[in-house]
């Protein structure tokens, strides 16, 4: 998943459906962390979330030590995750009455997100359906609405690579983008306008109230495809919406350097670098941005839009 084999020490519910391969680029180990982790040593803040909990401690602080050969992601209810310099080897302890579900979901997102970072991949925040045979990206900033455009391609059959992370492959002349895993993450009211009810879907865990969408082999792509497109989410509007309007080029490159995923934790050598990778991608692939109407049941309107859209431009895709 994300372009890497990843290791698991413990079955996953998140990555059923994905198949098993030879050698290992990440080791992932739920249910411990390395002995330096708990050794007492000075850490290195690299970033403080602003979002705080019920009690004011930060909902995620993330950190560096043993003189840089390990990061540290730390969460108000108690997880923790370490990851070593390279991103070879990625460990994580539950909070205190915490599932193996939960634990994932950091696992699976943040974390790996910003695993895919140490590695030199650059990603977007964004959901990624496969249409006319390649990657068509949204993105925006949670809550935008990613992952229920991408369960409502999926309703219309269309093949979805992720909801959530979509890695960057430079191919030179073209840009790729690895599939994540067969899993759509939706909150209660997506899935009561998609799916008739709220309850339609199960949850992720016992504790949290978002659901999911499992995808079979013919609703996930399981391959990397070629980048057609980027439509940026704007903010919903009443009139005129949903709608897709032109993005001139400076203003995209400044909307994709705010919706890549784990910037905040890259220093200023990885920020540059991923800026530059970034600025080539504005001039390889169409960016647009995408005005989506505030009424959800206009999802099917979207939808078509995007198909004609990326169906009208073909040939300079």
């Amino acid at each position: 998943m994300y372009g890497l084999r990843v290791c698991p020490n413990i079955d996953l519910d998140g990555v059923i459906g994905l198949g098993c391969c030879e050698g290992c680029d990440l080791d992932l180990e739920i249910g411990r962390l390395p002995q330096e982790a708990n050794t007492p040593c000075t850490r290195s803040t690299i970033y403080t979330s602003d979002e705080r909990d019920g009690d004011g401690t930060p909902m995620m602080v993330a950190s560096q030590f043993a003189a840089g050969r390990f990061y540290e992601i730390n969460y108000a209810d108690g997880t923790r995750i370490v990851l070593d310099a390279e991103a070879r080897h990625m460990w994580a302890t539950h909070a205190e009455g915490a599932t193996i579900e939960d634990t994932a979901s950091y696992l699976l997102g943040p974390a790996m997100g910003f695993a895919l970072s140490l590695r030199g991949t650059t990603s977007l925040h964004a959901g990624v359906v496969a249409l006319a045979g390649r990657a068509v990206a949204f993105a925006g900033a949670e809550g935008a609405g990613k992952s229920t455009l991408a369960a409502a391609f999926a309703q219309r059959g269309e093949r979805v690579l992720g909801d959530d992370i979509a890695p960057l492959v430079d191919c030179g002349a073209h840009f790729e983008v690895q599939p994540s895993y067969p899993r759509i993450r939706l909150w209660p009211e997506s899935v009561k306008f998609l799916f008739g009810s709220a309850d339609a879907l199960p949850r992720i865990s016992s504790s949290w109230d978002k659901r999911f969408l499992q995808l079979d082999c013919d609703g996930f792509s399981n391959q990397p495809l070629p980048l057609a497109a980027i439509y940026l989410i704007g903010n919903r509007e009443e009139a005129a919406a949903p709608r897709i309007e032109p993005i001139e080029r400076r203003d995209a490159l400044l909307a994709l350097v705010r919706n890549s995923y784990a910037g905040r934790l890259l220093d200023r050598a990885q920020r540059g670098r991923e800026f530059e990778l970034l600025a080539r991608l504005v001039e390889t692939v169409q960016v647009r941005r995408l005005i989506p109407s505030r009424d959800p049941t206009r999802i099917e309107a979207l939808c078509e839009l995007i198909t004609a859209d990326i169906s009208q431009n073909a040939r300079a895709l």
